[in-house]
């Protein structure tokens, strides 16, 4: 009875905002381009998270838009960051931490209003194509038109790159098939078309574009650009000895243990820095399509990536932690109306992805429904010196949060254990100084941000994906 009470009033609330909304819908509101990467981390250009990364045309948006130097995910996995800024909700608040099937979204879908819903209904048609929740399905509430994907099979060139035995999910190996036969070629190729059509009403165009996530495959070219010898992330042989046993626990070691048997890191970020050049290839043919089009000057772009990703910095791969290397992203705002900012800026205080939502409404003139979390970014747009009122937290299951700012990050663990680093002096990450006394205010002060209350775990249509980083049975302990 609760359950359908609180659903009756989200109802009343949604059809009493969409009133409201509709009221307010211009001809004016402005297009989004709403580019979504999957697993890519700091290793840009913008961002400067190594040096031999290729990315000229996220560079050059980064360079006339706001580039959020600072920026954090909500979960470091793909499902609960996406389920988190398409629906609005921090997981402690939604219960949504760990991997869920999509099936989960009918159950959402009467709790919540998606960005894209809410969007289309209120004056836009929403088009969508590839990785915009977790999978690539589309929903008739949400979307106008949604692409549907066929995938083509992937040829390699031979003796070249490296896999883990037959694994098609751990392979780091050029293709030598056509840029058109590429899933993200395709998906990029339908945002294209849509740029290239009439419309009548403003546009929400969601691209999901899927690399750099593993396998890390993608066309030859891309690797033969890079250096003859990759450079490997600062590493410290001794940074695991001050974290707490539940962090040790997220690390995917097994990982990091058979590329050093192999041989094989060199082979590993080689391929998924070619597979960050390839999306950021595919991100300039958007991108060019849009100067090109009629909508240049009343399009807003937007983009992100769900999580970072670990190549072998705290001895991991993958997410799945609450550190710097799993949490931090690309995301850039640039409004080509330039009536909101002057450009070209950068923003270093920790922003949450969380804000996305309120961000695109207020930019759209629409009202977010009263439950939806984070605040707008438009302040920040406006002015880079302009401070954030809400934290910025990462959740990775129920009792597990980090808490970053500008100048440090804090971690609990829901067992108590703690871990509190200064980026100020140590961007690794590598001192734990949360046993140091004279940081015990600065503890006290971030850990006062985080959530008095969490939701309990939603444990309906729990994917089999949650097992990675945290055991099962924790999603369901706080």
């Amino acid at each position: 009875m609760k359950l359908l009470a609180t659903i009756s009033l989200l109802m009343l609330i949604t059809a009493s905002v969409t009133a409201f909304n509709k009221e307010r819908a211009g001809e004016k509101a402005p297009n989004i381009l709403f580019i979504a990467i999957d697993d890519m981390n700091d290793w840009t250009g913008f961002l400067g998270g190594h040096p031999q990364a290729i990315t000229p045309n996220m560079d050059k948006l980064a360079a006339k838009g706001v580039n959020f130097t600072n920026a954090h995910c909500s979960a470091p996995g793909c499902s609960p960051s996406r389920n988190a800024l398409l629906y609005g909700v921090e997981p402690f608040n939604s219960g949504l931490y760990p991997f869920y099937e999509h099936a989960i979204h009918e159950q959402l879908m009467d709790r919540y209003m998606t960005l894209p819903r809410l969007l289309k209904e209120n004056g836009y048609n929403t088009y969508g194509a590839g990785k915009i929740h977790h999978g690539n399905k589309g929903d008739e509430r949400e979307w106008n038109d949604f692409f549907e994907l066929q995938n083509t099979r992937k040829e390699f060139k031979k003796g070249a790159g490296y896999q883990v035995g037959n694994s098609k999910k751990n392979s780091f190996r050029p293709t030598v098939n056509a840029d058109e036969e590429h899933v993200d070629h395709k998906v990029a190729s339908y945002g294209i078309d849509v740029l290239k059509e009439e419309h009548d009403k403003p546009f929400f165009l969601a691209v999901g574009l899927v690399k750099p996530h593993l396998p890390f495959d993608c066309p030859e070219r891309f690797f033969n650009a890079l250096p003859e010898k990759i450079e490997a992330p600062a590493i410290w042989v001794d940074d695991l000895k001050d974290i707490p046993k539940e962090g040790n626990s997220f690390r995917r070691a097994g990982d990091d243990k058979r590329f050093k048997k192999d041989n094989a890191w060199e082979d590993v970020r080689r391929a998924y820095l070619a597979c960050i050049s390839w999306t950021d290839y595919n991100i300039g043919r958007l991108l060019n399509a849009l100067e090109e089009s009629p909508y240049a000057d009343n399009t807003i772009v937007v983009l992100w990536s769900d999580h970072g990703f670990h190549l072998g910095e705290k001895m991991s791969f993958k997410k799945f932690t609450l550190w710097e290397e799993a949490t931090r992203v690309p995301f850039i705002i640039y409004d080509g109306r330039e009536m909101t900012h002057q450009g070209g800026q950068t923003y270093s205080e920790a922003v949450s992805l969380i804000n996305i939502y309120r961000t695109l409404t207020e930019l759209s003139g629409i009202e977010a429904p009263a439950y939806v979390d984070g605040e707008s970014l438009v302040p920040v747009l406006k002015n880079t010196d302009q401070q954030l009122v809400k934290p910025t937290i990462t959740s990775w299951g129920r009792g597990n949060y980090a808490v970053r700012t500008k100048e440090w990050r804090y971690i609990r663990y829901f067992d108590g254990t703690e871990e509190l680093y200064n980026h100020k002096s140590d961007a690794n990450e590598w001192y734990n100084l949360v046993n140091d006394s004279k940081y015990q205010k600065v503890k006290e002060d971030l850990s006062a941000l985080l959530p008095i209350q969490d939701a309990e775990t939603i444990q309906e249509y729990i994917s089999p994906w949650s097992v990675y980083g945290v055991d099962k049975q924790k999603w369901k302990t706080k």
